[in-house]
């Protein structure tokens, strides 16, 4: 009692000298501290929450399809391997590597579920051929194997309310060397502190004291994550204390394990243009080009000494301090025991190994990832998306994606000048499935921004006709392709009174023509007057059925007056290159729960097909489009054994070139263009077609078979009645006709020889290609 009477007296005999100080103290912790600490906590919380407890949706290219007698050569092979994040060990023994021997490739499979079922695990022996694979074996079983399936890239990860592109990671798929080695390096007393280490501070200020300037930093890897997320870098007393106490509250509200997956998912590690590379997700791609689980000890401790200054310690600009930096924290991994000796000095004795065009995995399909985001979000509200946890499953093929950013490159960078202002967009699609295997729209890979392929209308020129002379050889009692139609001049009043009065691009007219020719040389004269007496509103009906909007029904129409995006024309063209089934283009093949169910799956049963006999006589007339027309080019070049069946297109004024052909698995269409819709310049032969082919040099495909389809026959044909006739007749022309749609009986042809006898005939022609050299 004595000592709390002593306490009281002095108390009494010190409260006038301490009140006013002790009121003010009271009035700034109540009107000041404590408010702006709970708004602190509230901010915290809220950035937080959005950011740790997101589940991220994963986004899958399509598994890589391996079995005998599929196309396949060893670049190609090599990248699908490169994207899938397997590692060239040369050894192919470990989970995720592979070897090669020759023709030879040794590879060890990780396994994965997906919609389809997914495979186990399993190494295996593929042997490459003549462009094709010539055996798959189990090396477990050492029996061959029919078909097997490697695991997919992962070409995308987004998560949050927004479906933001992120490559971010869970703590149990990180490797245990970067945890460890992370707070070895950083903050070894993680585990312990609460926010603020004050034992690294006096450490800290100790050694900057003897050094006589800053050497040595106290920041935990809380007040790290603190600043990546909320403070800027200046160093000022306001802004520390903020940083000091946000980690505190930090600390307080979310356990030690969570704020280090938060860390490792936002710390800032390097620098592409204006945007940053966050978490180490990110910089394995960027600085290795590798998913983070598959890194090796020495890549490791690059990327945790590039937290201590990603721009002072760049491998890419400083690759001696770089080294160095590296070196430094392999010495600490060993320190610690994270690794032996012999490790760490083995690890020291190798390159730095960066990769020199390091992208960031969410930068690098946006076009494709907008296509699979319009169909996704057709089956999963919002709700769904936003709690993620989901595995998208695309048909996205990697090699087939990065082949056709590079024919972009090069056939823009082949224009010189005219390639500066020149823009392009591709869709690339297997077809016979409708699974959409590549898009890109801009010249520049991974651009964020306007993307052609889905979004930029334009006038599609000669790209229509094909269409045209199909739904006129739907009646093959009235037309077959050596029938004759009229290549004469046309004049025709508008709804508006103006005439229209369209011409060929030679500015000539060639009178009467064989069909096939006036499509091989895309003759608009002949077309228009052949859609006129087949009738504009029944093709403007047909192309309705392709869904397409705005189609005027007006003769222009024939010769491509309609406004369409290249996803648009790849959709008419599937039709065509999957013999006459209407595929929907799809680019996602199904969804997987995070308890691994599949919860959706995106299949198309491909019916009976229609007009198929006509679709073939057209898919016959493309390939002659490729031999002696307007794309001759591909018979002349080495691509002529893929017997292509495509088409050119050029709308007015030489604003927009295109191309479209498919071989026996694979359909591509360019487009060429520029952005302010001013002359390119281009046909569709001197732009959209010499991407195609640089695509198809450098594609594994199957030819597309140059004989006819079922149900057709070669026959001779008189153009000018379109009956049969003898083979050396004058001006017979053998084509492929519908069986059974001519007589078989045949005309003969005794009076031409009659008068070629008295010489007032010529020479019958024999069944190749008129003379006349095409435009582009």
């Amino acid at each position: 009692m004595d000592f709390l009477t002593r306490l009281r007296s002095i108390a009494s005999a010190c409260w006038p000298w301490v009140r006013i100080p002790f009121w003010i103290c009271m009035g700034l912790l109540f009107g000041f501290v404590l408010p702006y600490t709970l708004i602190l906590n509230k901010r915290v919380q809220d950035r937080f929450n959005d950011l740790v407890f997101a589940v991220p949706t994963r986004v899958y290219s399509q598994p890589l399809h391996l079995m005998p007698d599929a196309p396949m050569n060893a670049a190609t092979l090599e990248v699908e391997l490169t994207f899938a994040g397997y590692v060239a060990d040369g050894h192919g023994e470990v989970p995720g590597s592979w070897a090669r021997q020759g023709s030879t490739y040794y590879i060890s499979s990780r396994g994965y579920a997906g919609p389809d079922g997914g495979e186990l695990p399993k190494r295996i022996r593929v042997t490459l051929g003549s462009g094709v694979v010539a055996s798959v074996t189990d090396l477990g079983t050492d029996k061959a194997l029919r078909e097997t399936h490697l695991d997919p890239a992962r070409i995308a990860t987004v998560y949050g309310p927004k479906q933001e592109d992120r490559s971010i990671v869970q703590l149990n798929d990180v490797p245990p060397l970067l945890v460890g080695g992370l707070q070895a390096v950083e903050d070894r007393d993680f585990k312990h502190h609460i926010g603020i280490d004050f034992t690294a501070i006096l450490r800290a200020a100790f050694a900057d004291l003897r050094a006589g300037h800053t050497v040595q930093g106290a920041s935990t890897i809380t007040q790290q994550l603190i600043r990546n997320l909320f403070l800027s870098r200046d160093q000022n007393m306001g802004r520390k204390l903020n940083e000091a106490l946000m980690s505190v509250l930090l600390e307080m509200h979310y356990s030690k394990t969570r704020i280090l997956e938060a860390y490792i998912n936002e710390v800032f590690l390097g620098q592409q243009g204006n945007q940053a590379v966050r978490g180490f997700a990110a910089a394995s791609e960027f600085y290795f080009g590798r998913r983070l689980e598959y890194l090796r000890p020495q890549e490791v401790a690059l990327l945790v000494g590039l937290v201590k200054g990603p721009s002072q310690f760049d491998p890419r600009r400083y690759p001696d301090r770089a080294l160095a930096r590296r070196n430094l924290v392999l010495d600490q991994f060993a320190q610690t025991g994270l690794l032996s000796p012999d490790q760490a000095k083995a690890a020291q004795a190798t390159p730095l190994g960066v990769i020199a065009d390091g992208q960031l995995p969410h930068d690098r399909f946006p076009a494709f990832m907008q296509l699979v985001r319009a169909q996704i979000t057709n089956d999963f509200d919002e709700e769904t998306l936003q709690q993620g946890n989901l595995s998208i499953f695309t048909t996205l093929d990697p090699a087939t994606q990065l082949y056709t950013e590079q024919s972009i490159d090069t056939a823009i960078k082949g224009l010189g000048k005219r390639g500066d202002d020149t823009q392009s967009a591709a869709v690339i699609t297997d077809s016979k499935t409708g699974s959409v295997l590549a898009i890109v729209g801009s010249k520049v890979p991974g651009d964020q921004g306007f993307n052609r392929a889905l979004d930029a209308q334009r006038p599609i020129g000669s790209t229509i006709k094909p269409f045209v002379y199909l739904v006129a050889l739907t009646q093959p009692g009235r037309w077959n392709l050596a029938t004759e139609l009229d290549d004469s001049p046309i004049s025709m009043r508008q709804p508006d009174g103006t005439p229209w009065t369209p011409h060929n691009d030679d500015n000539q007219s060639h009178g009467m023509v064989p069909m096939v020719d006036a499509l091989a040389y895309s003759w608009n004269l002949a077309t228009i007057h052949l859609g006129l007496d087949v009738g504009v509103p029944r093709i403007k009906a047909f192309l309705d059925s392709f869904g397409l909007a705005k189609v005027q029904p007006g003769p222009s129409l024939l010769i491509g007056a309609v406004d369409l995006a290249p996803i648009q024309v790849a959709q008419m063209y599937e039709y065509l290159a999957s013999d006459g089934h209407a595929l929907p283009l799809l680019a996602v093949s199904g969804v997987v729960d995070g308890n691994g169910r599949t919860i959706k799956r995106y299949e198309v049963e491909s019916g009976q097909g229609e007009y198929q006999p006509a679709v073939r006589l057209v898919t016959w007339a493309m390939q002659q489009v490729a031999i002696y027309g307007t794309a001759h080019s591909l018979a002349d070049s080495s691509l002529a054994w893929l017997h292509t069946a495509g088409k050119t297109g050029t709308s007015n004024d030489l604003r927009d070139s295109w191309f479209a052909g498919f071989t026996g698995d694979r359909l591509g269409v360019f487009w060429m263009g520029r952005d302010d819709n001013k002359p390119s310049h281009l046909f569709g032969a001197t732009g959209a077609l010499r991407a195609w082919q640089e695509l198809f040099r450098k594609l594994p495909t199957t030819p597309l078979s140059p004989a006819p389809g079922d149900g057709l026959e070669m026959a001779w044909i008189n153009p000018s009645n379109g009956k049969r006739s003898d083979p050396g007749c004058e001006g017979a022309k053998q084509v492929p006709v519908i069986a059974g749609s001519l007589s078989t009986d045949s005309e003969g042809c005794f009076w031409q020889k009659v008068g070629n006898l008295f010489g007032s005939g010529t020479p019958a022609p024999s069944s190749t290609a008129p003379a006349p050299q095409p435009l582009p």
